[in-house]
């Protein structure tokens, strides 16, 4: 019987990185590029760094940079909250939609954007607490009735409908809370502009700075709450710093990506399969990772069914759907084998 976790040492996991880098560049080109309108790439930074004259530079300017980007954004921190969700709830099952902190996210945009519609600002921050409320939540139900895997599982189910309906309930008071609510619920980067992005892009850096700065603590906390303690490292706190931190980045995205899913449980398994368990390569490849995939996945989302396009949360769903069955099906008795 082996753990859900690698057993496999990775010597060195540069030129791993390095493609992955490579393939950050690749899917942003061809963000940039494909669609609706071909758009060559010599046109790319002329249209970035110029006066947006012509139609391709307006187009690449006001809609394909902003989506680009916030695929990017969004995708890297999705990825690596739920990196972060599973290694220090020691779950494979946990990723931020599954439990609850999405659901929790989009109750505090939806709040935000009722109470205080022109601060645009302040929606990042909302979801924020939005989900660090959900993940404490969780925690809560899990430990009172047996901290098993399928249990903080369910527990987060229950809690997402909770937060869910309660979004819907405020929707349905104040209908404008949140621009494009069936775009948002279902997840979706389309008809974004960048004041909407860079708000909740320091947040996600200055959590991403924080989760790196933790990546040796946390390499110790995965050894166990008793062998953290003999090391003089207390394990309590780190755990709701880290869980705090995993609530920054995933609430900070769905602020502007909506509840987008599967990305957070996803990557996360095939990076720990190419990279291992050492958490700071392993963070650093979920964030390339989430990045590449999510905006693969809008790209598909473009141009599968064009001239008709879908909210690239349905192709998550489609993709993430089968793969959490899978991990579900190999749940025995709490433990997941290989």
């Amino acid at each position: 019987m082996k753990s859900w976790r690698t057993s496999s040492i990775r010597h060195s996991n540069a030129p791993l990185l390095a493609v992955l880098c490579a393939l950050v560049l690749l899917a942003a080109g061809l963000s940039m590029c494909l669609g609706s309108a071909l758009i060559a790439p010599g046109d790319i930074l002329p249209a970035l760094l110029g006066e947006p004259v012509s139609a391709a530079a307006r187009i690449i300017r006001y809609a394909r940079l902003p989506r680009t980007c916030a695929c990017l954004l969004a995708g890297s921190a999705l990825a690596v909250s739920g990196a972060v969700i599973q290694s220090v709830l020691g779950n494979p099952l946990a990723a931020p939609n599954i439990i609850g902190v999405s659901s929790g996210a989009g109750l505090a945009a939806a709040l935000c954007g009722a109470l205080a519609p022109a601060a645009a600002a302040a929606v990042p921050i909302a979801a924020f607490g939005g989900a660090l409320l959900a993940v404490l939540l969780v925690l809560f139900i899990a430990e009172r009735t047996g901290a098993s895997k399928l249990t903080l599982v369910l527990a987060g189910a229950a809690v997402s409908g909770m937060f869910s309906a309660a979004t819907d309930a405020v929707v349905t008071f104040v209908p404008d809370a949140l621009n494009g609510y069936s775009d948002f619920r279902i997840g979706g980067v389309a008809n974004l502009a960048m004041s909407r992005i860079i708000p909740a892009f320091w947040v996600i850096l200055a959590a991403m700075l924080l989760v790196f700065s933790l990546a040796g603590e946390l390499d110790v906390l995965l050894l166990g709450a008793d062998t953290a303690q003999s090391l003089g490292l207390r394990a309590k706190p780190l755990r709701l710093i880290l869980l705090a931190l995993a609530a920054a980045l995933a609430g900070a995205a769905v602020s502007f990506s909506g509840l987008l899913g599967f990305v957070g449980l996803i990557v996360p398994h095939i990076m720990r399969r190419l990279i291992g368990e050492d958490s700071r390569p392993l963070l650093c490849g979920c964030a390339l990772g989430g990045a590449v995939t999510l905006t693969l996945c809008d790209l598909a989302a473009r141009l599968l069914f064009a001239p008709y396009e879908l909210p690239v949360g349905i192709v998550l769903s489609l993709a993430g759907g089968p793969f959490f069955i899978w991990l579900l099906l190999r749940q025995r008795g709490g433990r997941v084998h290989d």
